[in-house]
């Protein structure tokens, strides 16, 4: 109606206009924008010095130009800068040009040519490097013109002899972004150092530069090497010396690059055999590249330690014996270096240093040398001279100071003064630990030891590290105390985390699981919120050590084999604790159950029904089987998810057929399937999304059904309102839902999300018939269908390549009617959207790979206290919130708290980012305070504290 209306009126006017028609070919108007490029023009004249020019430069720069203005913009610009002899003014306009070459839609090829002649008479450096930036700008938004991209190069070799740092350095960044590695170039494109012959490739022309006398053009050319790699560029080898020189340079950007550079190499020769210096010796190029890399590690620059670090812990394919030596300063007994030891050269100094690693074949200390000279009667007797002189022949040149190199590289980064390079040490130790077992025993103490640092950061790291390794390793008891002490500390991340690490840590004694224990319930007794946390930690220390538990089970339970023992009190969560300890270790250990009594028999079952999470099933000597009813053999375990599957998708086949609910039955069928897919859930937790997820896409169908049915619809008009108000009820409740599909659930599909909208889009479609049948309004039922129409055209535009899997679906048979629809009337519109709602049947869900409901568990407050908090009438009073989320993509922005107060008032809280921790994946932790204020009421009353999940679309926002 809408679309109607606008084309009558528009035909009208165009007859009230056409009546004077020659009139009107007698005068044309011509309406259009006005032209930047105009008015900067005007602007520049009326400036009448350089100051002038470079304000109205800058007013224009933050104007936006059109596309179409960007070309005579530029002309304008040109034109104005052969004109100015200032400086700063053709900076500004280089910089401009630049600019709005980056214009989207704009193909700046046809500038080029006077970009690169604005270069040949231009004699200010810091001019000349603004417009080879705009050149390089140019080149990276041509990237299919080669003939282009050769100018380009050709005018940065030509301008690398410049004398000022900043034009070389953006000649090599145009050389490295734009340079093709196998192009060669003429011998006039030779830098300083090259010869004067020959053709070059850009990779040569680069690393000429390595030498340069400036240290912004040393790290400008490694940099550029480095693009080029990133660029897919194979690096040559002879590089490799080149680099290494550089790792001594007296600039730390160099050496930083330079450590990058030699990594790089590294990666993509490690077999290749490059020689020692002073030695006959070859090593493998990965191994010498580590050793090099390692000694920069005592850097002077904290920021080199750091990326030195960092680059140890991607160096996988380091030999064994290479990496165990970074743990170890301790090399030989004496300073004296055997030829025969594999070394590897470093450039720390100007005396040559060298670097030896233990080889195979011991070298004998010192002092068994002097012992067996001793037993042999090869003693100094005093009467000859100079009997008791080394027997080996050294000559000085030969004995060579002791690098650090990886000798140690690992204790120097743990030590080291800044907290960011024993991160950085931490780190890398943990990727180098996960891919060598052996490592990660020889790091364990370190590790361990970084428990005590000072850094709260540090700490956190050490323990999330080895937490990380806790697969490779067992802990020792003098460890073990280490790691415990950690528990007194007074930060709660430190804290849980410390939990976390020995659910997953193997321990070698019963004394370990004694120690352990007994410092969980000091922090227990210390930190009484900890309490989940380290009921949590004893769950599974007690399952991965049961042949450890057995033995203390009578001291733990203070059993007695004669006498009978108090019965404990089961409000103690000290109690609870060890309970939980015993009954996991039970479960792999059928002998335990003898040893306890009959109260303990009692807790296990009050247990298993209150903390069921905590309490495995246990199959108890001589008693009924109550408490295994829902255990599931394991050995069967994959084979009965695997039904349930088939289940599901069995459940979802069976209903694929239903179109209507006038076959007798079809209602039945759909809520008898929507209750076993939700009871499929609650039964196999594996599959709990993926069930919940299905029953809620058939409930939407079937609330659709039933607001569709004939009976409904061939009614009587006087009859319309209440058969109106239930269809009204269900298009809400089924575009809520669809809102729950799509937010709530994670691990979608995008056949799965256009399934959702196209669910949502018959509600719309019901909300518009309904609206129509009110009669509230011809201009209402007029917007409420272009409405409709958008979404349509919205729905076709993000879902255009899912639409061949919505075959004979509601919004295909919309989307064949488009034009129709486009240009008919409202009410048209309406019948025929009831018409095709009414035919389209139910579209099959096809089940995703895998799928998570999003869950938020409150933990705290438990609002099971008898104690109400109590605060004065318009304070505040703290509240601590922690709550457990899980399968949420972006909980700093989407989760919210809320909290009602009794009068029905409500707040939204939104938590700060820092409050959200992430102990695991797919799994968050919110432990904020929120604060309640109010007036004053009369008795105590219920305070409701609710976490609420925030979403948004393109039509509605909650």
């Amino acid at each position: 109606m809408a679309a109607h209306l606008k084309k009558r009126v528009y035909e009208e006017f165009s007859k009230v206009v056409q009546i004077p028609h020659e009139e009107a070919q007698a005068k044309k108007l011509r309406l259009s924008k006005p032209s930047k490029s105009a008015a900067l023009h005007v602007d520049l004249c009326k400036a009448t010095n350089s100051t002038d020019a470079l304000q109205y430069l800058l007013q224009f720069a933050r104007k936006p130009v059109e596309v179409e203005s960007v070309e005579g913009v530029i002309r304008i610009l040109l034109e104005h800068y052969y004109k100015e002899t200032d400086n700063s003014v053709r900076l500004k306009i280089a910089s401009l040009l630049g600019l709005l070459s980056k214009t989207n839609g704009f193909s700046p090829d046809c500038i080029v040519d006077d970009a690169i002649n604005t270069l040949g008479n231009e004699k200010s450096h810091q001019v000349l490097a603004q417009l080879l930036d705009t050149l390089l700008v140019i080149g990276s938004q041509l990237p299919e013109s080669p003939a282009v991209r050769l100018r380009l190069i050709e005018v940065a070799c030509k301008h690398l002899s410049d004398t000022y740092f900043g034009v070389r350095n953006k000649c090599l960044q145009l050389l490295g972004c734009l340079g093709l590695v196998d192009a060669p170039l003429t011998k006039d494109s030779n830098g300083p150092s090259s010869s004067s012959g020959g053709a070059r490739d850009v990779q040569s022309i680069i690393s000429n530069y390595f030498a340069d006398q400036d240290p912004r053009v040393r790290t400008a050319a490694i940099k550029a090497m480095l693009q080029l790699h990133d660029r897919g560029m194979k690096i040559h080898q002879i590089i490799y010396d080149q680099a290494c020189r550089l790792l001594s340079d007296d600039y730390e950007q160099v050496r930083s690059a330079a450590v990058q550079m030699v990594w790089v190499l590294s990666q993509l020769y490690p077999e290749s055999i490059v020689p020692i210096p002073s030695s006959n010796e070859e090593i493998r190029l990965v191994d010498d590249a580590f050793g090099k890399i390692s000694h920069m590690v005592s850097d002077g620059s904290w920021m080199v330690r750091v990326q030195a670090a960092k680059t140890l812990g991607s160096m996988l394919q380091v030999s064994s014996h290479f990496l165990e030596q970074t743990l170890d300063k301790k090399l030989m007994s004496d300073l004296r270096v055997s030829r025969a030891f594999p070394l590897a050269e470093s450039h720390a100094t100007q005396t040559e240093h060298v670097l030896c690693f233990v080889n195979l074949q011991r070298k004998r200390t010192a002092h068994e040398r002097a012992k067996e000279l001793f037993v042999s009667g090869e003693f100094s007797s005093g009467r000859k001279w100079a009997d008791d002189a080394p027997k080996e022949k050294l000559d000085s040149n030969t004995v060579n100071l002791i690098a650090s190199g990886a000798c140690g590289a690992f204790v120097h980064g743990l030590e080291d003064e800044m907290f960011e390079v024993r991160i950085a040490a931490v780190e890398a130790l943990c990727q180098l630990a996960r891919s060598s077992p052996s490592f990660a025993e020889k790091c364990l103490d370190f590790l361990v030891d970084m428990f005590n640092d000072e850094i709260e950061e540090v700490r956190l790291q050490s323990i999330h590290v080895l937490r990380e390794i806790s697969t490779h390793i067992t802990l020792r008891e003098d460890q073990l105390d280490t790691v415990l002490a950690v528990l007194e500390d007074s930060s709660r991340d430190i804290r849980e985390a410390l939990h976390e690490l020995l659910c997953y840590t193997n321990v070698s004694t019963k004394e370990c699981i004694q120690l352990a224990l007994l410092e969980l319930l000091k922090n227990l007794n210390k930190y009484p919120t900890d309490r989940n946390s380290v009921w949590k930690c004893l769950k599974f220390l007690g399952s991965r050590h049961p042949a450890l538990v057995l033995p203390l089970v009578p001291e733990l339970l203070s059993t007695h084999p004669y006498f009978d023992t108090p019965e404990p009190d089961m409000d103690d969560p000290a109690y609870i604790a060890v309970l939980v300890l015993v009954f996991n270790a039970a479960k792999s250990c059928p002998t335990m159950p003898a040893l306890f009594s009959d109260h303990t028999f009692r807790h296990y079952a009050y247990l298993r029904d209150s903390l069921s999470h905590l309490v495995p099933p246990l199959r108890l000597p001589g008693r009924k089987q109550v408490y295994s009813l829902d255990s599931v053999d394991s050995s069967c375990g994959s084979s009965s998810v695997e039904s349930a599957q088939l289940f599901l998708q069995q459940s979802l086949n069976r209903v694929s057929s239903i179109q209507n609910l006038e076959t007798a039955g079809d209602q039945d069928l759909l809520n008898f399937t929507i209750r076993d897919l939700q009871r499929l859930g609650e039964l196999q937790t594996e599959l709990a999304g993926a069930a919940d997820f299905c029953a809620t896409y058939l409930r939407c169908q079937l609330l659709l059904m039933k607001a569709l049915q004939e009976k409904l619809w061939n009614v009587a008009v006087p009859l319309y309102l209440q058969q109106n108000v239930t269809a009204t009820a269900a298009a809400q409740q089924i575009l809520e839902e669809t809102y729950k599909l799509e937010f709530l659930y994670s691990g979608l599909e995008s056949r799965q999300v256009a399934t959702i909208h196209h669910v949502r889009l018959q509600a719309k479609a019901l909300q518009l018939i309904l609206t129509a049948r009110t009669r509230q309004g011809l201009d209402l039922l007029i917007s409420s269908c272009e409405k409709f129409l958008q979404e349509v055209e919205s729905f076709q535009r993000l879902f255009l390549s899912e639409l061949p899997h919505l075959q004979d679906s509601f919004v295909d048979k919309l989307l064949e009617l488009m034009p129709r629809l486009v240009s008919c009337k409202p009410a048209e519109l309406v019948k025929i959207l009831q018409t095709t709602l009414r035919q389209s049947g139910l579209l099959q869900l096809r089940l995703p790979e895998q799928i998570h409901r999003a869950t938020a568990t409150i933990v705290e407050p438990t609002g099971e206290s008898d104690n109400p908090l109590k605060f004065t009438s318009g304070l505040v009073v703290a509240l601590d919130i922690d709550a457990t989320l899980e399968h949420l993509h972006d909980p700093q922005n989407s989760v919210k708290v809320q909290v009602l107060y009794p009068d029905g008032q409500s707040h939204v809280i939104h938590p700060k980012p820092g409050d959200f921790r992430k102990p695991g994946p797919n799994r968050h932790r919110l432990i904020t305070q929120v604060y309640l204020s109010h007036t004053a009421w009369t008795e105590p009353s219920q305070v409701e504290v609710r976490l609420l999940l925030a979403y948004s679309s393109s039509s509605s926002s909650s």
